[in-house]
Formats: structure tokens, C-alpha cells, sequence
């Protein structure tokens, strides 16, 4: 084991160029590989690229885009303003254990959720490039706080991006738990100081973060390699839905009858379906995402059937909701206060009120919202999470058996809007 231990601390040596050269019929675009001077364990100062890839044993280097652009029919695309591939020195204020490529994903994937939510303090946790915890509050430690208890257990070693300066009380309750990386548009010096007392920590200042409103949506070119060495070639996603006027009430005419949904959601509803589409866009599929008061309740990620993500995140809820009462009530984690009770050190009693308390509250699910990134195939998924207490649904639509999702939460007084876009991510 002493081994691995070393290739986790170990800079991989890459012999990948220092440029590449993409040809998409008569336009040429020009990459660069991104080396970052480092002091190696002599002091000196050495170029280095990324850490490795996915693994360990798995060489990777990281290009930013540097030159030429494509015209495909009517479109054109250049480089953008440099994000995660732009970065430099400068951008680190400490580079910790040097970035892998998990670790930039990780940065990539927070940023294209917090992209849809500018507007806000909004913070993000994620862990092998899909969000833990999501949250939109009035101050960025506030957000913090809210997305890192609602899934306290997975936020350990996470990413945490955010798109308002973070200052000393949010940097105090990010040094609180081990996390791999933080990134903001800026840091107040006190903040700085505190963070640099977690040396293994990658410190970013990415100041493009607080600029989201103005980055936009252009298209970009997406490359997926095969397992031949082939390659599938699309554009990305360009949303549709940009506010509450972009949402249609749920129908359905099946064999000449219209199929209604009966409520129209509630102000304070609509605002949580637009911040759970937002982040179900960031989830690998099939995804659902619950949201209640702009913080996330449940996160069902990669699951091949869409009623099983919705158990998932359910069976998810309630114990990290348990988990989040008994840290706030004993200062210890779930698990750690269970193994005291099975070894006699603890009285049972001890969990009795806080499991009272998940039960009433439905693992802290009542009340929220829930987005699907893709329809709803049969009614299932919809009352599996009616039955916790689910009071509204937004989802592309589009299903043979809309009507039955429809009927289901017209039973249960629920609400339910369509997207007419599904948000697959893969």
C-alpha cells in the first residue's frame, strides 16, 4: 500500500505536446498545454502540468483553447474568456497538493451550474464532478452553510466554488472540515490567512466567477472519445428556460381529452423549480434534484432508471438530514454517535427525538420541489416522492404517459410545470 500512497503525492510526467492542433474540415483551432511553475521539494522552482488524470498511473495534460475558430453553417465559434483552462499562477494563491484533472472538473462543473445562477450568493459542493450540496442565500457564508449541511457526509474532500468574495467567517467555516479545493472570485485578506492554514488546500481566486451574468451561453464544441479512438462531435446545450416566463403548466391530450395540471405553482415554488433545473443540468443522468427555500434537499445522480434516482435521493435525505441534526445537536457525526449506541457507550434514546423529528419532517424533504432532467416515463417516480412530501415537479415533458403524472399530482394537490428542454448530461 505504501506505494499507491507515494502515487497519490506524486506529479505524473506527462509527454503530451506543448501544442495541439484540431482540424474540423478547412478551419484549424490551436491548444495549449498549461505548465505552472511550482518550488519542487529542494525549493526550486520547476514547470509542472497537471498532477494525472483520473488516476494516479493515467498521465493527463490540460490545454486552453489559444487560437482559430470554426464556421459551421451559419455558426461560428472562437475562443471564449479563459475559465478553468485560463488558469495561472496568479489564479493560485496556494497550490496545495497541485491540481489534478479531477480537481479542475470538479472546478468546471461548479462553475457551469453557478453560470445559471448569478444572481445570488449561490455556493457549490461537489465531489467527481457532480454537485453534493447547492445553495442560494442572502450573504456567501450563509450559502456555504446551507449547502455544505445539506449533505454534510459527502461535502468531506469536496470542491467548493462560489461566485461572491469569500470572507473570513465563510473561509473560518470552510477550514473547518478537510476539502480539497476552494474557489471564488476573491478573497478578503483575513480569509487568505485562514485558509492557508490548510496546506494541502488549493486556494483559486477565479474572478470571472462573480462576472457569470455577463459570461452568456454561446456554444462551444463538445469532443467525447470512443473506446477505438474515435470521436462524436456536438455543440453544447444553449438553455431555453431563462425565467418563469419560459415555463408552461403541464398538459396532456391523449385521445382528444386534455389532461390538466389543476394548481399553478406558488411564487416561492417557482422560484426553487428555477434554482433545482438550474443545478439538474449540472447532474449526470438520470438526475433529480430537490430543492426547498434555494438550498438542495436531495440529489439523485446517474441512475439508469428515473424512479430509482428519485428513491435514491430520497433514502440520501433522510439519513444525511439525520446526520445534519445529530452534528448540530452532539457535534459528532451519525455514524460515529451509531457505532457508540451499538457498543453500549450511548443510549439509544439519545437518537430517539432527532429520528421523531426526520420522520415528521420527511428527511427534511417536505415542502421541496423536484427536478428531473428527462420526463417521467410512467407515473412512479412522481409518487414515489409525492409520498415525502414533494409539492411540485418540473421536468421537460414529452412522455407518452404525461397524463399520468399529471393525474398523480392533481390527486396529491401538487404542482407541476414542463421545460419543453431535457438537460441529459453524460
Amino acid at each position: 500500500m505504501s506505494s499507491i500512497r507515494k502515487a497519490y503525492r506524486t506529479i505524473l510526467q506527462d509527454f503530451f505536446p506543448e501544442k495541439m492542433t484540431l482540424s474540423l474540415g478547412e478551419d484549424e483551432l490551436t491548444f495549449t498545454k498549461r505548465l505552472w511553475s511550482i518550488p519542487n521539494e529542494a525549493g526550486e522552482m520547476e514547470e509542472k502540468g497537471l498532477r494525472y488524470g483520473d488516476n494516479p498511473d493515467q498521465p493527463a495534460a490540460l490545454y486552453q483553447w489559444t487560437g482559430g475558430e470554426i464556421k459551421l453553417n451559419d455558426l461560428t465559434l472562437r475562443a471564449g474568456r479563459p475559465l478553468i483552462s485560463g488558469l495561472s499562477e496568479k489564479h493560485f494563491i496556494q497550490f496545495g497538493k497541485h491540481p489534478g484533472k479531477t480537481n479542475l472538473t470538479d472546478v468546471n462543473s461548479g462553475v457551469s451550474i453557478l453560470i445559471n445562477l448569478p444572481d445570488m450568493p449561490a455556493a457549490v459542493i461537489l465531489k467527481h464532478n457532480n454537485p453534493c450540496g447547492v445553495a442560494v442565500a442572502e450573504t456567501i457564508h450563509e450559502a456555504y452553510d446551507r449547502a455544505y449541511f445539506s449533505d454534510r457526509i459527502a461535502a468531506m474532500g469536496g470542491c467548493i466554488v462560489v461566485n461572491r468574495t469569500l470572507d473570513a467567517a465563510t473561509a473560518r467555516a470552510v477550514a473547518s472540515s478537510y476539502s480539497e479545493v476552494v474557489v471564488a472570485p476573491a478573497y478578503e485578506p483575513e480569509s487568505i490567512e485562514i485558509l492557508k492554514g490548510m496546506k494541502n488546500l488549493r486556494v483559486i481566486q477565479l474572478p470571472v466567477l462573480g462576472e457569470l451574468a455577463d459570461y452568456g451561453h454561446d456554444p462551444r464544441l463538445i469532443l467525447t472519445t470512443l473506446r477505438d479512438g474515435g470521436l462524436v462531435v456536438e455543440l453544447s446545450q444553449v438553455p431555453r428556460i431563462q425565467g418563469a416566463q419560459d415555463l408552461t403548466a403541464a398538459t396532456h391530450t391523449v385521445r382528444g381529452v386534455t389532461h390538466r395540471v389543476k394548481r399553478s405553482p406558488e411564487e416561492g415554488e417557482i422560484r426553487d423549480m428555477l434554482i433545482a433545473w438550474a443545478i439538474a443540468s449540472g447532474v449526470t443522468s438520470n438526475s433529480v434534484v430537490m430543492v426547498r427555500d434555494g438550498v438542495t434537499t436531495a440529489i439523485g445522480t446517474g441512475e439508469q432508471d428515473r424512479v430509482g434516482a428519485v428513491k435514491l435521493a430520497v433514502q440520501k435525505a433522510y439519513t444525511k438530514y439525520k446526520d445534519a441534526l445529530v452534528y448540530h445537536k452532539f457535534g459528532v457525526p451519525l455514524f460515529d454517535l451509531e457505532r457508540e449506541i451499538a457498543l453500549g457507550k450511548r443510549s439509544a434514546g439519545e437518537l430517539v427525538a432527532i429520528e421523531e423529528e426526520v420522520a415528521a419532517r420527511c428527511g427534511g424533504l417536505k415542502g421541496s420541489v423536484l427536478a428531473s432532467d428527462g420526463f417521467f416515463p410512467f407515473r412512479d417516480g412522481v409518487d414515489a416522492a409525492l409520498e415525502h412530501g414533494i409539492t411540485g415537479f418540473i421536468q421537460p415533458g414529452g412522455s407518452l404517459r404525461d397524463y399520468e403524472s399529471i393525474a398523480a399530482c392533481n390527486g396529491a394537490g401538487a404542482t407541476m410545470v414542463f421545460t419543453n428542454q431535457r438537460v441529459f448530461r453524460h
